[in-house]
């Protein structure tokens, strides 16, 4: 069951982050891309430090000792804000551009699984390492392919 419960929590990511795109774009259509990042990262820094502190507040509820057992990160694990920045900014850019928010994510999605592919592959960031097989290949395919479907369809 726990399973099951990681793909509802990966697909409310997904919806949030077309939400968050959605929005970002909007006030990016009123200011600049850069400058609408900020602001998200701003608010998301905000929103970040009230989840640590209720989490702090529930673990110690429970008892549990702050860092037991955990293992200090790695100093590249601290970096992983820099992307999202830059995808922040980019994708508001490709939202606001005519391929409008549909054609964005499904770009945004293609970079994903290529990236996430590679990433399975050579093991990058510490993730498993992982050979990809024709299904692999042929999903990525899919995805690519439908993407094209979207941008170019023009709405037809």
């Amino acid at each position: 069951m726990r399973h099951y419960l990681d793909w509802v929590w990966a697909g409310l990511a997904g919806g949030l982050l077309a939400v968050m795109i959605t929005i970002n774009s909007g006030l990016a259509a009123h200011s600049t891309p850069f400058v609408a990042s900020w602001v998200v990262h701003g608010v998301g820094a905000v929103a970040a430090f009230f989840l640590l502190r209720v989490n702090l507040l529930l673990v110690s509820k429970r008892g549990v000792t702050v860092g037991q057992g955990i293992s200090k990160p790695p100093l590249w694990s601290y970096l992983g804000g820099a992307p999202g920045a830059f995808a922040v900014a980019l994708s508001s850019i490709a939202v606001n551009s005519e391929l409008a928010l549909a054609g964005g994510l499904s770009l945004l999605l293609v970079g994903q699984i290529l990236f996430g592919l590679i990433s399975d592959l050579w093991g990058l960031f510490g993730t498993p390492k992982r050979a990809l097989n024709r299904f692999d290949l042929m999903a990525a395919a899919c995805v690519v392919a439908g993407s094209a479907l979207i941008i170019y369809s023009g709405g037809a």
